[in-house]
């Protein structure tokens, strides 16, 4: 089983969108897939077409007192699972705190689907925290949507300072460019710059568009809805470069 988390430190870069197309296009692939919420928010699992809340509590599970397999629930498409967000998810870094080695309980929690799926995708809160130390630790690959804007620079620069501080390898960490909206010169001009300045970008850039937005609407994965749009040939070819990373990883 291989483990992909979509992670920024920023908000509103795309992330929840690519976890759900990522996840849906590996599934049509082949890959027998869970996508894990872990944002209180439950943007994913809206996307789904669910509703946010795991049987028990997240506290319990968390601990270990409860099974997370008995709150996977399946989605409208096939080889494709959610085990949903829970509004008591803003809890859960505490949960972990104390555990007996809280940086590698999402780890351990994860070996209990190892029978089940090919692959885990993690939906991660935009935070630094004891649930994002464990998403390092336990993701083989973490894709990072950036916007082309000074900011979104800055705020991966300080992914990588947390990681330096935490001697977390970086080897596993690949950027990409999201929401690219090549009208504007600045994300031209950014996006080359990003290109020369972060050897492991990934090639594949996800478009700004309308199509990406009415996935709420919907509550659907894009490729479900529109596949002949840009951006989810977009979306599709960025899992291909992704899936290879996977492959790579062992």
């Amino acid at each position: 089983m291989k483990t992909l988390a979509i992670y920024n430190l920023k908000g509103g870069v795309g992330k929840t969108a690519t976890a759900v197309n990522l996840a849906y296009l590996a599934a049509q692939y082949g890959w027998k897939t869970l996508l894990w919420d872990l944002d209180a928010q439950a943007g994913a699992t809206w996307y789904l077409g669910l509703e946010p809340g795991v049987q028990d509590s997240v506290k319990k599970l968390a601990q270990g007192k409860r099974d997370w397999k008995d709150s996977v629930r399946e989605t409208a498409w096939p080889r494709l699972s959610c085990l949903p967000a829970d509004f008591e998810n803003r809890n859960l870094d505490q949960y972990l705190r104390k555990a007996e080695h809280p940086a590698f309980q999402v780890r351990r929690l994860l070996k209990e689907f190892q029978s089940e799926f090919d692959l885990v995708v993690l939906d991660c809160p935009p935070s630094f925290s004891t649930v994002t130390e464990n998403l390092f630790h336990a993701a083989d690959v973490i894709a990072v949507p950036l916007i082309p804007s000074h900011l979104s620079v800055r705020s991966y620069e300080q992914v990588l300072q947390f990681l330096d501080a935490e001697k977390i390898r970086r080897v596993k960490l690949y950027p990409f460019l999201s929401m690219v909206d090549n009208r504007r010169s600045q994300h031209r001009d950014a996006g080359l710059e990003l290109r020369r300045e972060i050897p492991n970008l990934l090639t594949t850039p996800i478009p700004y568009a309308a199509a990406v937005e009415a996935m709420g609407r919907h509550r659907a994965p894009l490729p479900a809805t529109q596949p002949r749009a840009r951006a989810t040939a977009a979306f599709e070819q960025l899992w291909l470069e992704i899936a290879e990373k996977l492959h790579r990883q062992g």
